[in-house]
């Protein structure tokens, strides 16, 4: 397992998938986030926990899940 020290460029480090949700919502709402996200679970009565569920299991959403924060964050610089 790598430590802190070895990730320090590492935008996603420390940071959980519960935690990038509720940030992604609080910077687009969910109906913004579900335009950028095309995904049921962003779209169809939303919610955090729905939401984490679905993402754990599949990859390519939580990717773009991730990508999407990392733009996010690049743009609060």
């Amino acid at each position: 397992m790598l430590s802190m020290d070895e990730q320090p460029n590492n935008p996603l480090h420390g940071k959980t998938l519960e935690m990038i949700i509720t940030e992604l919502v609080s910077f687009y709402g969910w109906e913004q986030l579900g335009r950028n996200i095309r995904i049921r679970c962003f779209n169809e009565n939303p919610g955090i926990q729905s939401s984490l569920k679905f993402l754990r299991k599949t990859p390519w959403a939580r990717k773009q899940v991730e990508d999407l924060y990392l733009e996010v964050i690049a743009g609060k610089k």
